[in-house]
């Protein structure tokens, strides 16, 4: 009888890591990782014979994870925001190389990369190679200039 505490460990954490499984890691591994410390403590509690050595591993495990590893593991986990490099263009200064006008696209060189350009809604007139032109979109494989 004095098992069955270790035991109930043992099903509420292998509950809480089939729960982790079927919600799809929503809650950032904190399901999966309790679980696995109450597994943990069950397991220990069970092959020592104590439910109080169980209960006490349980405690201490989930307690190091939420107070030492889970900021550690959320940053690791964290998507970074790395901008691509069509989102690195816009708002950047870009030089013609070929004519830009209304009805006729044109290219803009930027950096080491030439672009395929064309007027931004608005912007009206000839950009001349030589010019230096804004970046206010990208509409695919082509720059929007002003």
């Amino acid at each position: 009888m004095r098992n069955v505490l270790n035991w109930l460990l043992i099903a509420g954490g292998g509950a809480m890591v089939i729960a982790e499984l079927l919600l799809g890691a929503v809650t950032g591994f904190d399901l999966l990782l309790t679980g696995v410390a109450l597994v943990a403590g069950g397991a220990l509690g069970l092959a020592l014979g104590s439910a109080k050595v169980g209960l006490l591993a349980s405690g201490v495990l989930a307690l190091v994870y939420y107070v030492f590893l889970r900021r550690w593991l959320r940053s690791r986990l964290a998507a970074q925001n790395q901008p691509t490099n069509v989102d690195a263009v816009v708002g950047r200064m870009g030089v013609v190389t070929v004519r830009v006008a209304e009805h006729a696209p044109g290219q803009v060189k930027v950096d080491d990369e030439v672009w395929r350009a064309v007027l931004a809604s608005g912007a009206s007139g000839v950009r001349e190679p030589g010019q230096t032109v804004k970046i206010e979109a990208v509409d695919g494989v082509t720059l929007q200039v002003r």
